[in-house]
């Protein structure tokens, strides 16, 4: 089930409904509960065992973790959470993979192997609901958080439907509080809610799916040469289509919340007007890079222990972030790709420190424009299915295939690259500020007619249902 279809638009009525009835808080989360099962059932109803198991065990080993009191015992018990969940990842994200690599090895030293065909299927969401129930019994571990008493409300934050599937991944102290007393929204909340879950859906449907999909799947579906004016065309439109798809998903489900009376944090800030790869991934899925700070990067020891041990941090957080991306090298090289650029920027920052750098407007656009350029280059390898079409699609950029055929009309170039300025635009006037406080400004009849514009746009925009970039994550 997926935000922009129909079937999810009933669902959610009828959610909304139940939610609002004048029943007792306990009733009312139980529907919720219930919901968030039915939601996630919808995909493929036997994943609903995994859901589960790993709500269960997680919530039992934290609490034997809160009650050792000897160091290795905890130690133990968070060993046990860490396998189960990793095991659970790593066969049904990384299990055809593996065996694939497996296969290849065998191949390349000359031994004779024939694999099995197991064609395991991936659970939607499985990377973002664990990193939900992971994030829960490390914290335990680490006291940063008291015991959740009750198996309900725990089961309610890591299937809560609306960030279930895709994010933004949550925290405990994120949701968890808000189930200790009944909560309706307001009409202040409803409001913002749906306005909310409108703007989502226009990124989503209009802009992701309507204007940039199209010039990426014909460039990136083509498999022959093509010219360097559709790779840059395509790969910038790739870069500006997953900001769309997946904040849109995003904004959606931060405004189901509300809709609800529940509040979730942002999970992007204006990420296209980053100036610096380090920005970029401070306002770039802001739950999963702060998940990687705290519970990967800052336990390797963070930047305490000298440059060289801080790059060396820097880079397995970045290759780890690649590999929770995908089973797929192309994934893990665009982690660790990221991983030189952050460790290069650190270090030209620390040399330029005493530099007199400049501070004015034009430097920080071409700066701007600059990070951009570095992500879209970047973005080759995250949409590419193979490094192959990725070589190809960075040879067609630097020129070498220029007797290609052209594959994009002049008007799926115009309509593009015009999108794609609007959107660097927007979002550097959107850098600094936040949009409660803007649309606070803005006239009501600016706000109405923006809403029902994108209103009317999503409803007769053709689209599939297609489901959204971060769901095959």
């Amino acid at each position: 089930m997926v935000f922009n279809s129909l079937t999810f638009l009933v669902f959610f009525a009828v959610v909304l409904f139940l939610h609002n009835l004048r029943l007792p808080w306990s009733i009312k989360k139980a529907n919720l509960l219930v919901a968030s099962f039915l939601f996630y059932a919808a995909w493929n109803p036997p994943f609903l065992l995994l859901l589960w198991a790993s709500t269960v065990v997680d919530w039992a080993v934290a609490l034997k973790i809160h009650r050792q009191t000897e160091q290795g015992r905890r130690r133990a018990w968070l060993i046990v959470s860490i396998i189960f969940n990793l095991s659970f990842l790593g066969f049904f994200k990384y299990g055809n993979w593996a065996q694939e690599n497996w296969h290849a090895l065998m191949q390349l030293i000359g031994v004779q192997y024939t694999a099995p065909k197991w064609n395991i299927l991936l659970p939607v969401g499985i990377s973002f609901y664990i990193f939900h129930s992971m994030s829960y019994t490390l914290d335990i571990y680490w006291k940063r958080v008291e015991p959740i008493p009750k198996l309900f409300d725990f089961a309610l934050f890591v299937s809560f439907f609306t960030q279930l599937v895709a994010g933004p991944i949550l925290r405990t102290a994120d949701l968890v509080p808000q189930f200790q007393r009944p909560r309706t929204a307001t009409a202040n909340q409803l409001c913002w809610g749906f306005a909310l879950m409108i703007f989502g859906m226009f990124e989503k449907v209009v802009l992701a799916d309507g204007v940039f999909a199209p010039a990426v799947d014909a460039v990136y579906g083509n498999g022959d040469p093509i010219t360097g004016v559709d790779a840059w065309v395509g790969t910038a439109s790739f870069a500006t289509q997953i900001f769309f798809d997946f904040a849109g998903y995003s904004v959606t489900a931060i405004g189901a919340a509300m809709c609800l009376g529940f509040s979730i944090p942002n999970n992007f800030r204006a990420p296209l007007a980053a100036i610096g790869i380090a920005e970029y991934w401070r306002r770039w899925h802001i739950s999963f890079s702060t998940w990687l700070r705290d519970y990967v990067y800052y336990p390797l020891g963070g930047s305490r222990d000298g440059e060289a041990r801080t790059y060396l941090n820097l880079m397995i957080t970045l290759l780890i972030s690649g590999l929770w991306h995908g089973a797929n090298w192309t994934f893990v090289i665009w982690g660790g790709v990221f991983g030189l650029l952050l460790c290069g920027e650190r270090w030209m920052r620390r040399k330029t420190k005493a530099w007199n750098i400049p501070k004015g407007l034009w430097f920080q656009v071409s700066m701007m424009l600059l990070t951009f350029w570095i992500i879209t280059c970047t973005r080759v390898l995250f949409r590419s299915p193979t490094l192959a079409e990725a070589m190809s699609i960075y040879r067609s950029m630097i020129g070498l295939h220029a007797d290609a055929a052209p594959i994009l009309s002049l008007y799926q170039i115009v309509l593009s690259m015009v999108c794609v300025v609007l959107t660097l635009f927007a979002h550097w006037h959107m850098r600094d500020k936040e949009l409660e406080h803007v649309v606070a400004r803005a006239p009501q009849w600016l706000l109405v007619s923006a809403m029902s514009g994108m209103l009317f746009l999503t409803i007769i925009t053709q689209g599939n249902g297609d489901g959204f970039i971060y769901f095959q994550f």
